[in-house]
């Protein structure tokens, strides 16, 4: 996900705030970094996944061992795996995942290639078919891109549920477009909502409340359906925007803050993300490279 830059819309209507996040003035940095460690050993719900090495970028088809090396290292610390293409090797994740006792959300990557939508669509539903996939993601952000219209999109979710009619089916996006677009819900099995105080230049001692806010106008627009916070995170290093830094401090408070409140709300949460990935650098700038709870050499940061 990358900056945005237009006027957000805020729902008023629900206060999802009664956990205002761990005071952490007098943990000193080594406390910190026990507390970090304490938080993901106790486990997520679910870790994006993060698939490629340093000199790989999307593109690049990625070995079986390459993905199924790094699911052995995600699979201690969490529940579900989320995947954002069913090509090019990530077609892997989901069977390996299932190998490994894990549960899955697989994505199909989508944008205004077709052809390439065509591939993702009948992969997708070749897993679906397999039975390596707990919920299918139709496309991730693509309203958010302006990738297709409205109706393009609608018309692949219904050909998902049509053809997997036993398996839940959603479409990702940052949780104001299911307010915008309530033909989204509607079609949707589950409302899989984005939420990234730290695209929206939040300052780390108001993080927390903003995310969520952002899950409470979701839940607003979900009508009864249950909400998923399909990504939230914050960088370790890099640029910043507006009040929100980056730090390797304000990575882990964010971290902590958001597990400890999901658990506490029984809310389910992917982390973004597994692994750094140094390709991520584009629309992004520097940061895009530094969203992982483990470096690019697979090693966990702190």
């Amino acid at each position: 996900m990358s900056y945005r830059d237009e006027e957000y819309r805020l729902y008023e209507g629900v206060n999802f705030t009664e956990h205002s996040g761990i005071d952490f003035e007098k943990y000193s940095i080594e406390d910190l970094k026990k507390l970090w460690r304490a938080t993901l050993k106790k486990g997520m719900h679910g870790i994006c996944f993060s698939m490629y090495e340093d000199g790989q970028e999307p593109g690049d088809t990625i070995s079986e061992e390459q993905v199924e090396r790094r699911i052995k290292i995600l699979k201690p610390y969490s529940k579900w795996v989320r995947s954002f293409s069913c090509i090019e090797g990530n077609e892997h994740i989901p069977r390996f995942a299932k190998k490994h006792g894990m549960k899955t959300m697989v994505g199909a990557w989508l944008g205004d290639d077709k052809d390439d939508n065509e591939k993702e669509i009948e992969a997708l539903i070749q897993l679906g078919k397999e039975g390596v996939i707990d919920i299918a993601a139709v496309g991730n952000e693509v309203l958010y891109r302006n990738d297709l219209t409205l109706e393009e999109l609608l018309e692949y979710i219904r050909r998902v549920k049509e053809a997997l009619p036993n398996v839940q089916v959603g479409y990702v996006d940052a949780y104001y477009e299911f307010s915008v677009h309530p033909e989204l819900v509607e079609i949707s099995d589950v409302i899989l909502s984005n939420c990234y105080p730290y695209w929206e230049g939040c300052h780390i001692d108001g993080s927390l409340a903003h995310m969520q806010q952002m899950f409470g106008q979701a839940t607003h627009a979900a009508q009864g359906k249950k909400v998923i916070i399909t990504e939230t995170g914050w960088p370790s290093q890099g640029g910043s925007l507006r009040g929100a830094e980056s730090s390797e401090i304000n990575a882990m408070k964010y971290f902590i803050n958001a597990e400890v409140w999901a658990k506490k709300a029984n809310i389910e949460t992917f982390y973004f993300s597994s692994f750094d990935e140094s390709w991520k650098t584009g629309d992004e700038g520097d940061v895009g490279a530094y969203w992982g709870l483990w470096d690019k050499h697979e090693q966990l940061k702190f």
